[in-house]
């Protein structure tokens, strides 16, 4: 397993991480849904695993992004009767 992601796998990775679909990190960043994906397949293969969340626990484990860069949503509040 390789602790280097290139700064765009690792950019790219994050975004994913943060909840953003394919599509919405390809419209933010100017590249096609295929682009992201390959960069995604890459940061993968260079993290030794087989999806996201994989990617995500391991690049976190590595020191590639800390916890303090993922934001989860926060749920919305439901009216209490």
């Amino acid at each position: 397993m390789s602790s280097s992601l290139t700064r765009r796998q690792r950019e790219v990775l994050l975004l994913a991480a943060n909840g953003n679909t394919a599509g919405h990190i390809a419209h933010w960043l100017g590249v096609s849904v295929h682009t992201v994906n390959e960069t995604l397949v890459r940061a993968y293969r260079a993290l030794g695993v087989h999806d996201r969340a994989q990617a995500v626990a391991v690049a976190l484990k590595l020191g590639e992004f800390g916890l303090d860069d993922i934001h989860a949503p926060i749920a919305e509040q439901q009216p209490t009767t």
